[in-house]
């Protein structure tokens, strides 16, 4: 392990890919994906992107109810304000037994 992956948490989990704005703005475009926004009420209702579903990670075990409730062998595309969040999520989606996780680099910051 490299030291640099090792202070910034770069190690890949199986499933999750990271995207940037134009790749993800691509994958969303297609049919039967889930659009996944993990930041709190307040931050999705001062903007977020178009028929994203809101799960406050905050929310502990409520959100890992939500999370139970999408479809696991469907597309998820995840994202948060920044990009840290999302990447808790898309971990702890692929420990779950979701399959395929896309991660927006950067959050709705780099998205905006």
């Amino acid at each position: 392990m490299s030291i640099l992956s090792f202070l910034f948490g770069g190690k890949d989990t199986p499933g999750v890919t990271k995207l940037n704005v134009a790749d993800f703005k691509s994958g969303i475009g297609q049919k039967g994906v889930q659009i996944l926004d993990v930041r709190t009420a307040g931050e999705f209702g001062s903007g977020h992107i178009a028929k994203a579903k809101n799960l406050d990670f905050f929310q502990g075990s409520r959100f890992k109810s939500g999370l139970e409730r999408l479809k696991k062998d469907k597309p998820v595309y995840v994202y948060c304000q920044s990009g840290n969040r999302s990447g808790k999520a898309a971990r702890m989606m692929a420990a779950m037994g979701f399959t395929e996780i896309y991660d927006l680099r950067g959050g709705y910051l780099a998205w905006s």
